[in-house]
């Protein structure tokens, strides 16, 4: 005797079976790139925070002189400055 669901509901449970075994390999896929990296990234050098900031102003310190933001930069030097435009009147 073979059972029949209403509306063909059995396409629709085998094709729901395959979904789920799907996901759970990619779910399971994706668990294994995300330890892999961990794993990459805790084998990585690292340097204290207090040291990259020291670094970081003493290389600012160096190069103060070169900042156009510090020392503007001259005005017959300067590309961006505005053009004056004069007008004659005739």
């Amino acid at each position: 005797m073979r059972c029949e669901l209403p509306g063909g509901a059995l396409p629709t449970l085998k094709n729901k079976m395959k979904e789920l075994v799907s996901n759970s390999t990619t779910s399971i896929s994706q668990a294994r790139k995300a330890v892999e990296q961990l794993k990459m990234e805790a084998y990585m050098d690292r340097m204290k925070v207090s040291k990259a900031a020291a670094d970081l102003l003493a290389y600012c310190d160096a190069h103060i002189g070169e900042d156009p933001l510090i020392i503007p930069v001259p005005a017959s030097e300067n590309p961006f400055r505005e053009k004056k435009l004069f007008c004659t009147i005739l």
